[in-house]
């Protein structure tokens, strides 16, 4: 992760050192490093944090914190007091969804639309648009807060031993963009010189950055360098890093490193990109469709068993892939975890931890929550603990302490035994001596096996001890069964 408070004048140097920028770039610089100077003594400097390691990988779970809809205020400070609650679950990195401040010209709607479309002054207000049309990437959106703020929050998690990551939106920026104005290279163009969004998204509040741009890539890297070295983020989540040139990542993420021992998450799934100590993990895309199609009993564990066999086959053995049940975009679009799952949800939600990689957790989920976000106004999660915060709690102790679970570079090894029913199945984790058991019917409807392992476990979910002694057993539609030694 990164080094800790860095004085003032680096801040300046490295502003300075960037490719020059106009005076109107410069003067935005000088009010940001102001507004640092003005509140410097309400917080106390940067709180140091361990180095992270792969031993805190195998064992780590991560976060997606959606500062806006986390709370009714929606801000750091309301996110920031719950962190010693997160820490119950056994959370180790805090993603932070987009912290920026978003651009006005052309900012979506829901429904779609461009706000500035909307007629009606009230409810134009209320659309806050998306994270990802960033307006500067060296600035707080004041939505959610200050600086300092923000900086309280970092604290507070490395207090707790917990990381922290920013959402990094390197793809494209919102219309507003400095960049925009005064380097129009910097993006990607038509035959008429117009700058155009993305190319095959719907993504038009956005710009397309030109990776040609041997400038364009400093000016990126200098401001993904200041939150590691003067704001002590721990690393990144890159956004659509698969449709960024791997050469950039080849040559920014080593001078990222350089500067402090960091976690980089890839939403991309290509192997290539956590190869010579580029991403440290990637996202499990192809596990989670497959877990909604599972629910929906449109595919089996014949088809898991071959993504299982696929996922050896494609990437190294320490490569580490997070493993989701939902998360922003797929709550917001695609659905819940109810809606896509049903009664399988909770028997998905375990599975993603029982398998080698590390699990998400997504701002709500912890709460049973159980309707689709608004992704470009305000809307809040429920906050009352209920169910699946015990699961969640009770995962995260397992993960924590059980060497059978690691998901890191060193991954605990697994064997799938076959039972004689297609519907279960049986699945061993085991690392260093210790052993879990998963036993989970992937089906709607009762189903019996025969339970060929013998003797007495403890049921982990129930906290009780459980014989076997080579007998048929059944279980319920969607139940498991975790078992650890005595």
């Amino acid at each position: 992760m990164k080094k800790s408070i860095i004085c003032l004048i680096v801040v300046f140097v490295v502003y300075a050192c960037k490719n020059e920028k106009t005076t109107e770039s410069k003067s935005n610089t000088e009010a940001s490093t102001t507004e640092i100077v003005n509140e410097s003594q309400e917080i106390e400097p940067l709180v140091e944090i361990k180095p992270i390691t792969n031993d805190i990988l195998e064992t780590a779970i991560i976060y997606e914190a959606n500062i806006r809809q986390y709370s009714p205020e929606g801000t750091f400070k309301a996110f920031t007091k719950d962190i010693p609650e997160l820490k119950q679950l056994g959370v180790k990195v805090i993603w932070l969804m987009p912290v920026f401040p978003i651009s006005e010209t052309k900012r979506k709607a829901t429904g779609g639309e461009f706000a500035n479309l909307i007629k009606d002054e009230a409810e134009r207000a209320k659309m806050l648009g998306s994270y990802y049309a960033v307006t500067d990437f060296a600035k707080i959106n004041p939505e959610f807060g200050t600086i300092n703020d923000f900086r309280a929050l970092v604290n507070e998690a490395h207090k707790n031993g917990i990381y922290v990551i920013l959402d990094w939106v390197p793809n494209h920026t919102g219309w507003d963009h400095i960049w925009l104005k005064n380097n129009p290279d910097y993006y990607t163009q038509n035959d008429q010189g117009e700058i155009v969004h993305p190319e095959e998204t719907d993504w038009t509040d956005v710009a397309d950055l030109n990776y040609d741009n041997k400038e364009m890539r400093k000016e990126m890297i200098a401001d993904m360098s200041y939150w590691i070295t003067e704001e002590g983020v721990d690393g990144f989540r890159c956004d659509v890093a698969g449709s960024v040139p791997t050469d950039f990542w080849k040559e920014a993420i080593p001078q990222l490193r350089a500067k402090k021992d960091i976690f980089m998450l890839a939403e991309a799934w290509e192997p290539e990109l956590l190869k010579a100590d580029l991403f440290d993990m990637a996202y499990g895309w192809d596990g989670h469709h497959l877990l909604n199609d599972m629910a929906k009993e449109e595919k089996s564990l014949i088809d898991w068993d071959k993504y299982a066999t696929k996922v050896v086959a494609d990437y190294e053995k320490d490569d580490i892939l997070m493993n989701f049940v939902t998360n922003h975009d797929e709550n917001s679009w695609n659905g819940t975890i109810q809606e896509r799952m049903g009664d399988a949800s909770e028997l998905m939600t375990v599975f993603s931890y029982m398998i080698p990689g590390m699990p998400l957790i997504y701002s709500g989920q912890e709460y049973n929550l159980n309707h689709r976000l608004k992704f470009f106004e305000k809307d809040s999660i429920p906050k009352t603990k209920g169910s699946m915060w015990d699961v969640l709690k009770k995962l995260g102790t397992l993960k924590s302490t059980n060497a059978a679970l690691n998901g890191g570079k060193e991954s605990a090894s697994y064997l799938i035994f076959e039972t004689n029913n297609k519907h279960v199945l049986k699945y061993t984790r085991s690392k260093n001596g210790e052993k879990i058991t998963f036993i989970g019917n992937f089906s709607s409807k009762p189903q019996a096996f025969k339970m060929t392992t013998t003797g007495t476990f403890l049921d982990y979910m129930a906290n009780k001890e459980i014989l076997f002694n080579n007998e048929t057993v059944t279980l319920e539609p969607w139940a498991y069964k975790i078992l650890t030694d005595l």
